[in-house]
């Protein structure tokens, strides 16, 4: 309270009781790529396709990173964060580690160069020596320069002792590390390079799964996204392309993948948009889904089949993934209706055909395994015609549903930042109470939550019953928050019948 020492007027500016919460932004994407210029490995904020190209240059032959961005923007992008990959992190910010050589993947494993190894390393897989060895047991020999510097007779095996990651801490050359979410299975006879390879045309080089997982303390990578907390979906379109050259393999695919999902996991805040490969049909989409990826994530989503577009470097129609243009989409239709309605029955811009035309009995195997299909319809343009996560939890089956859960979670935990360290009191509960409500209710009134009344789409609980003195004796606050969220029409059904007027005349 002031102190008044001197007789007068006064006029004191006093605190509203009501703290708005203030929705956030739903609509910013992240590419990880490769480009023709600029930075290396540092997220840049580009917010149109002028920008773009003045700081990451014009198409680059056999990427498809420029490409998805302009797709990105054709249909309707904002605003987007661009990491470059394929070249030195020395451009990262000040302090961070320098990148090493990329490493490649051996079954489930990364294998990489130790830091001042040297140039001309690579590595053999070979039987191991004796009659009849066990099936996870074979050879890893180190070479430098075609000479053998290192031999390890070694296993797949966690649990013994000549288990081929703790075997390799013994090397001087190599690291051996566990490839996120892959299993650990016995690797084919191959000899592999460690070493990196001179840039290609067009500014790419030969990079294996950990130039795109990258590295958070370098700020590389995928990695590097981890600082910027208005990401709210992540794309990685050149993974498809390094698949394309032969630069990463299946598992290498795999690895980046499950890496990006991992990221969009942990973060809880963003969703990523991932590519099928190029050149399969429906039935070999469905055995990728279920076999070979086998991904289950409420924070992930994959399209099929690849997009027919203009190469304005040729002149020519080519072949890219359409993860690009569905993040445009995607902020398009949060910008038309918001983001609780479903991005699906949309056009994409820019899609001039498709690597192949799915009937309705093919779209039937993948829509219900969360393949997201992309149709042309007589008439009605090239629409996305799938609007599912990879979550096997019915739940968090639909793709709105997803992202809503995500921009209320954000918009209120931003929105309540006053709250910390406030008395912890009624006060301050029915405070709360009344900012969340306020803010749920604008939402119900938008059509983004599912009921006749408010009362029917949300509650909001915080007051004596979740707020024991328990609770306040240890500094927390409880206020419980239950959404009815609308979910997609996606099968509509009607119903007809023949009938016949039976309608008998009555004498009077």
């Amino acid at each position: 309270m002031p102190s008044y020492l001197t007789p007068g007027v006064y006029v004191e500016e006093v605190q509203s009781g009501a703290r708005p919460i203030e929705g956030v932004g739903t609509a910013v994407a992240a590419f990880v790529g490769f480009a023709e210029t600029g930075p290396f490995h540092r997220p840049t904020l580009v917010t149109s396709w002028d920008q773009y190209v003045s700081a990451f240059g014009t198409f680059t032959p056999d990427t498809y990173l420029t490409l998805a961005v302009h797709g990105y923007f054709s249909n309707g992008g904002g605003a987007a964060y661009i990491v470059r990959i394929g070249g030195p992190a020395e451009d990262a910010p000040q302090g961070s580690a320098p990148a090493a050589a990329p490493p490649v993947a051996l079954g489930g494993f990364l294998v990489s160069a130790r830091p001042g190894a040297g140039d001309g390393l690579s590595i053999e897989v070979a039987d191991p020596e004796g009659e009849n060895p066990p099936e996870d047991r074979f050879r890893l020999l180190v070479r430098q320069g075609g000479k053998v510097a290192e031999t390890y007779d070694t296993s797949v095996r966690k649990n013994v002792k000549g288990y081929l990651v703790t075997q390799a801490r013994q090397s001087k050359l190599v690291e051996v590390t566990e490839q996120p979410g892959a299993a650990q299975t016995r690797p084919e006879n191959q000899s592999l390079s460690l070493s990196p390879a001179a840039p290609a045309a067009g500014g790419t080089v030969r990079s294996g799964p950990s130039e795109y997982v990258g590295d958070a303390s370098a700020r590389t990578g995928i990695a590097a996204l981890e600082a910027i907390d208005e990401i709210t979906m992540i794309a990685v379109p050149d993974l498809m392309s390094a698949h394309r050259r032969g630069d990463i393999d299946d598992e290498g695919v795999r690895a980046v993948q499950l890496a990006v999902i991992a990221h969009c996991e942990q973060m809880g805040d963003r969703v990523a948009v991932l590519d099928t490969p190029p050149g399969m049909n429906a039935q070999r989409v469905r055995a990728w889904r279920n076999d070979d990826a086998g991904y289950d994530s409420r924070y992930a989503t994959v399209y099929y089949p690849w997009l027919k577009v203009l190469d304005p470097a040729t002149g020519q129609q080519t072949l890219i993934p359409p993860s690009g243009h569905v993040a445009g989409v995607w902020a398009r239709s949060d910008g038309e209706r918001g983001v609780h309605k479903a991005p699906a029955n949309e056009v994409i811009r820019g899609a001039l055909d498709l690597e192949l035309r799915l009937s309705k009995g093919e779209q039937d195997l993948l829509n219900p395994i969360g393949v997201n299909c992309v149709r042309a319809f007589p008439g009605r343009g090239i629409r996305i015609w799938g609007a599912r996560t990879l979550s096997s939890d019915p739940a968090w089956r639909y793709l709105n549903v997803r992202r809503l859960f995500n921009y209320l979670e954000e918009s209120i935990l931003l929105g309540t930042q006053w709250v910390v360290f406030e008395p912890n009191d009624d006060r301050l509960w029915s405070s709360i109470r009344r900012n969340v409500t306020a803010f749920l209710t604008e939402e119900w009134r938008r059509g983004a939550l599912f009921g006749r009344t408010a009362e029917e789409a949300f509650y909001v609980k915080c007051d004596r019953d979740n707020n024991p003195q328990e609770s306040i004796d240890l500094g927390q606050v409880v206020c419980e928050i239950g959404v009815a969220p609308v979910k997609p029409a996606e099968f509509v059904i009607f119903r007809l019948a023949q009938f016949s007027d039976s309608t008998s005349l009555v004498d009077e």
